[in-house]
């Protein structure tokens, strides 16, 4: 398989905060061991985030409380096809440790598990041409042609084997071409990041619990972008590594934030993670929207890192946006919701 990305200076760099952050990791796991007796239940909340964001971005309009009850068991009033798509995709995932990244059969197998009673083709290499398109009709890319993509899928597997590219670079360049050849007739993008877990997960075990998938969610723009500028000139995935890397260190973040604000009920069971300090924030930007970010860290009894993760997460899912500069500028708040009536209170 001939080459199809050019390297980044930036990237060595990239990778070495990466592999500090899987410190700070694994030490707030241990935290969250000492404080809560396991970690077992942080990391089934963190799958079922990533589970619900890999769906949600296929359009699967169940809520992330529905999704954690239909992995619990619990009824859902939904779609039906829209509960079978997160059963599906719950059994994928919690086959992480028996796939073979470089298995062809194994890929098919989990594509299987993946789309069951879904599509006509389930677990099976497509037969049809097919086309990504964008919403106005435009064609962006065209998948290989369906009789090459077993021979694709093979080379792209042994050149993953083979290649000595960092773990980091190689799973997102394989997640990359599998959305370059798209070798399924529907799935291809949920199969693509599950893939990329996959690889990563053999690489460190920690990553088989990072939501990765929830920040492409709350990124979606800037994921899609990606997959077409590195299409733009020929294949170069250049631009498509630089955005998962960027992904993967702030799922990082994401998972820190979780194993530090989660709560227990009653009965012990994981409840979404705490929120009041991101209301505490909204309400804080609302009231002074000239706030530095020393003063929000003093007046909502947070460390400075933490209120900089906040902001990051605020900026990602679109809530709010810092107008000029960091010193001069001002903050404009877009979530019209709870925060406004604390706010006025």
């Amino acid at each position: 398989m001939s080459n199809f990305y050019t390297e980044s200076p930036l990237w060595h760099e990239k990778i070495g905060d990466i592999h500090a952050l899987l410190e700070r990791v694994k030490i707030n796991e241990e935290r969250f061991r000492e404080q809560n007796g396991d970690v077992l239940r942080l990391r089934k909340l963190s799958r079922i985030m990533s589970i619900h964001a890999s769906t949600a971005i296929e359009g699967n309009r169940l809520s992330l409380s529905q999704v954690s009850d239909v992995i619990n068991g619990v009824p859902v009033w939904g779609p039906p096809k829209d509960v079978k798509e997160v059963q599906n995709a719950w059994q994928a995932y919690n086959g992480l440790d028996s796939y073979d990244p470089w298995s062809a059969d194994d890929l098919l197998g989990a594509h299987s598990l993946m789309t069951s009673e879904l599509i006509g083709e389930s677990g099976t290499f497509r037969s049809v041409d097919v086309a990504v398109m964008r919403s106005d009709g435009i064609v962006i890319h065209r998948g290989a042609n369906p009789a090459s993509v077993p021979c694709l899928v093979a080379e792209l597997f042994d050149w993953g084997r083979e290649s000595p590219a960092h773990p980091l670079i190689k799973s997102s360049a394989v997640h990359f071409m599998l959305e370059h050849i798209h070798p399924f007739r529907d799935g291809n993008g949920r199969i693509g990041r599950l893939w990329q877990t996959l690889i990563l997960s053999k690489w460190n075990p920690l990553f088989a619990w990072m939501p990765i998938e929830t920040l492409v969610h709350y990124n979606q723009a800037l994921y899609y972008k990606a997959l077409q500028d590195s299409h733009s000139n020929g294949v170069d995935c250049r631009p498509f590594i630089d955005c998962m890397l960027d992904m993967i260190e702030n799922s990082m973040y994401k998972y820190i934030d979780v194993a530090t604000e989660t709560a227990y009920d009653s009965d012990g069971y994981v409840n979404e993670p705490v929120n009041e300090p991101v209301k505490m924030i909204l309400v804080l930007m609302r009231r002074y929207p000239q706030i530095t970010y020393d003063e929000l860290a003093e007046r909502a009894g947070k460390s400075r890192s933490t209120v900089l993760r906040i902001v990051r997460q605020l900026k990602e899912q679109q809530r709010i946006v810092r107008v000029g500069s960091d010193k001069n500028g001002h903050w404009e708040v877009f979530d019209e919701k709870q925060e406004i009536s604390q706010a006025r209170q």
